[in-house]
């Protein structure tokens, strides 16, 4: 099989490929580099193509990239009053501080 032959995938790998190759295409990404990405999300996800013969059929998937969208907020975060962001930060070191705390007693 070749490179880039994609025979092995379900037609649910294909409808998510193009879905994520989209989103690329949006955000101002050439249609090729989109493509090549959202088949790499893809491979990530599902450790390859699932037909009969691939070497993932059947496996379960964590769905690994589908995990990175929180990295991308920030927003609510900077949209709070610097005096906010402070007390939840000091409110933070209490409870880890609390944390090790008990953890040593145990």
């Amino acid at each position: 099989m070749p490179r880039g032959d994609k025979s092995k995938y379900t037609d649910k790998q294909e409808r998510k490929a193009d879905h994520i190759a989209e989103g690329y295409e949006k955000r101002g990404v050439s249609e090729e580099e989109a493509e090549r990405r959202a088949w790499a999300t893809v491979n990530k996800d599902d450790g390859g193509g699932k037909k009969e013969g691939g070497s993932g059929r059947g496996k379960s998937t964590g769905h690994p990239a589908a995990h990175k969208g929180g990295e991308l907020g920030g927003e609510a975060a900077a949209s709070r009053s610097a005096a906010s962001r402070s007390a939840s930060a000091r409110k933070a070191v209490a409870t880890r501080k609390r944390n090790a705390e008990h953890r040593l007693s145990s």
